[in-house]
């Protein structure tokens, strides 16, 4: 039975007050009613369709309950019922039946019950039940696998409208606040990696460029032998990757966590001036690489002399018989042993575990340090609502350079036993789908530019085995959803991240319905948002404007990010931090708002506006109203056009449009598209002034659109500095 530890007690009023619980157990309301004063001082609140489990239900049948049905309720009579057991001097805890929903949930509570709850004008005591297992997998959970229940007794909250919403923010503030306070958040990702390793010593790493195929137990052979030569070496505490995804790469970012070594994994399609940047920041003086790979990109500026670690000569150095004693060693050898050779717990918690750079899309790359907490904390708040078991498999295509392809793709499997197909780039299409349909790939991440490729060279059958196909960086068009659906019987599923978080925050996945014999539910996605906040995160919005004056969640704002995931900073720019802390909570840059289900949906980027005539013009709208209008040509896969902002003498701003498909008759074609967004319902004000035509839309390696170049192209047409 799991423990139960009740906090926040200095929050139980001594004036009877509703108290507001996102899930209960029977043990929950044991203590909550022990803890209110007893049986007597207590009355239940419980819908009579949506029923509690079992066990509660027995509970409350010995106890004085007040029983309402949502659907025939009137809210007036409710709250005078409510009003008359707060006057006998009875506190009044609502009871979250069990609604079909999805795992990782933060709460039982169907968004009509909390807007009916909000709707009764009677300030509650939010209580926020977190229910953990001390382990990696699903460690916020939802069910009685649980080995630790922490009740949070949260502050009344003040007379005023808007109570769901301000009872959601108490909750997911509480879930970060506990989530952190887990004992595994100050765990050693090296120590994780090797058990993670070892326990599943049979998945395998495919390397889809030679179809190579390494079980788990020599991929931590080959990392401890390349570990021990690196320390040899005496790289010092960051060494920077040069290398694509592929065993190669895997092994290299292993074998540096084994070594006490922090990975900088870098973007090998910077330009000489990014890369003289990561470096100057990083204070890396040595790099790991390989010559194959090198002689790919004789343009890149790598580094000279013996600055360079090559992967495949060191490992030749190495030599056969010493890495074959290693592999039986990651085998064989007890873990004191091999905690002794490698001392795992030597870093953990806050120490730095990598450090990756921000892509630059809008300026000079910024390093953020992601610390063993930060990636522990972001792949057990995934696997908390990801439905996958050992030894499914993940495509690895994404740049290891990139948060997910760090975090998500190189870790996660390792940790979780999930065997990988790894393979160079995300562009090749027809190859990725190739190595989906040989290997029944369960897990794909991707962007929509980068699926929409791989759709079209697709048939009917190339994603049967893929539970999860799931896009990000930017945002999700409809057409596509609607035609990766009825070509391929798939739903796409879109999520959010940010480097700086490790990087998820938020993602559609499994969903819930409404049953004849369970009418209630907690849905688990919905398309047009990015989807709910994953547990263990908090959130708050402000003006856009003024940092000072805070929002209520459902009104868009700026978002802020607090939790274990989240990053402390960026290194050496106190400059920057100062602008963006404030009180442990992170000022992310993006607009959004979130509703009764905590699903989160974007408004975009803050620097993605232009203030045209006084009124903020977001480009992402503009762009998906002209992309779902323009024709394209047959087997057209990239983006069609970009939006810019650029400096207008009447209007402070003016907004251009990036079209790689209008070369000729721009004005008529501008005539065309100002008319189609007028019939959109979008103001003339939001109009591009003008087309640029481009040969291609400038798009990042990661594939995110770049800022950085899309602006300089609109600035050299117009003749701009």
């Amino acid at each position: 039975m799991a423990g139960v530890t009740l906090k926040g007690k200095e929050n139980l009023t001594p004036i009877p007050s509703l108290y507001l619980p996102n899930r209960v157990t029977s043990a929950v309301l044991k203590e909550l009613e022990l803890a209110l004063g007893g049986q007597r001082a207590v009355v239940y609140m419980v819908e009579e369709v949506l029923t509690p489990e079992p066990d509660v239900a027995r509970m409350l049948k010995r106890r004085q309950t007040l029983t309402f049905n949502f659907r025939k309720a009137n809210v007036k009579t409710l709250r005078e019922q409510l009003l008359d057991a707060l006057r006998a001097g009875q506190h009044v805890v609502f009871v979250p039946g069990k609604p079909n929903r999805t795992m990782g949930c933060i709460s039982d509570v169907p968004m009509p019950f909390m807007m009916q709850l909000a709707a009764l004008h009677i300030s509650p005591v939010p209580v926020f039940v977190g229910m953990y297992r001390e382990s990696l997998w699903r460690t916020f959970c939802t069910d009685k696998t649980a080995d630790a229940i922490v009740i949070s007794v949260l502050p009344k909250l003040s007379p005023g409208p808007l109570t769901g919403e301000r009872v959601l923010e108490a909750w997911l503030s509480a879930s970060a606040d506990e989530f952190a306070d887990r004992p595994l958040m100050q765990a050693s990702v090296a120590r994780l990696l090797v058990e993670g390793l070892r326990k599943n010593a049979k998945t395998e790493l495919i390397d889809g460029m030679d179809g190579s195929r390494l079980p788990f137990y020599k991929v931590l052979g080959v990392a401890m032998a390349l570990a021990k030569e690196l320390k040899k070496m005496n790289t010092g505490r960051r060494l920077g990757i040069l290398l694509p995804p592929g065993k190669g790469g895997v092994i290299a970012n292993y074998a540096c966590i084994l070594a006490g070594i922090v990975p900088v994994n870098i973007n090998y399609t910077s330009s000489e001036s990014a890369f003289e940047s990561i470096v100057r920041q990083s204070g890396i003086t040595r790099f790991i690489s390989a010559r194959t790979f090198m002689s790919k990109l004789p343009q890149f500026p790598w580094p000279k002399g013996d600055a360079i670690i090559h992967l495949d000569k060191t490992l030749k150095g190495i030599g056969m018989a010493k890495i074959a004693a290693w592999v039986a060693f990651a085998r064989m050898a007890p873990m004191p042993l091999v905690n002794s050779r490698f001392k795992l717990d030597a870093y953990s918690g806050d120490d730095e575990a990598a450090l990756l750079f921000t892509s630059g899309s809008s300026g000079e790359p910024k390093g953020v340090a992601l610390t063993h907490r930060m990636i522990v904390a972001n792949v057990t708040q995934l696997l908390s609502k990801v439905y996958l078991e050992p030894g499914h498999k993940f495509l690895c295509s994404l740049p290891i350079f990139h948060s997910f392809g760090l975090t998500i793709s190189t870790m996660l499997p390792a940790l979780y036993g999930f065997g990988m197909v790894t393979y160079p780039s995300p562009l090749e299409a027809k190859k990725l789908n190739e190595l989906i349909e040989e290997h029944e790939i369960a897990l794909v991440v991707s962007t929509p530019t980068f699926a929409r490729s791989m759709l079209r060279r697709a048939s009917a059958g190339t994603y049967k085995t893929v539970k999860y196909f799931v896009v990000g960086a930017e945002k999700l068009q409809k057409a596509v959803a609607d035609e990766f659906a009825e070509k391929c019987n798939l739903t796409v599923l879109e999520g959010y991240g940010l480097t700086e978080t490790a990087p998820v925050c938020s993602v559609n996945l499994d969903d819930a319905v409404s049953t004849p014999e369970q009418p209630y539910f907690v849905p688990g996605r919905r398309f047009g948002s990015v989807g709910p906040v994953l547990p263990g995160l908090a959130v708050r919005l402000t003006d856009p404007d003024d940092d000072s004056v805070r929002l209520p969640l459902n009104e868009q704002g700026m978002i802020w990010f607090k939790g274990a995931n989240v990053f402390k900073g960026y290194i050496g720019r106190e400059d920057l931090n100062a602008e963006i802390f404030r009180d442990g909570w992170f000022k992310t840059g993006d607009l959004g708002k979130l509703d009764l289900n905590g699903f989160l949906t974007l408004g975009g980027r803050r620097s993605r506006f232009s203030k045209v005539a006084g009124e903020m013009v977001p480009h992402e709208v503009v762009e998906d109203a002209i992309e779902s209008f323009v024709e394209k040509p047959e087997g057209f896969t990239g983006r069609a056009v970009a939006v810019m902002g650029v400096p207008d003498a009447q209007k402070g701003e003016a907004l251009v449009l990036l079209s790689c498909l209008h070369t000729a008759h721009l004005p008529q074609a501008l005539d065309e598209i100002r008319a189609h967004m007028v019939e959109q319902g979008l103001p003339r004000l939001w109009c591009p002034r003008e087309i640029i035509p481009v040969e291609t839309i400038p798009v990042l390696p990661t594939g995110k659109m770049d800022l950085r170049g899309c602006q300089m192209l609109a600035n050299e047409a117009l003749g701009l500095q």
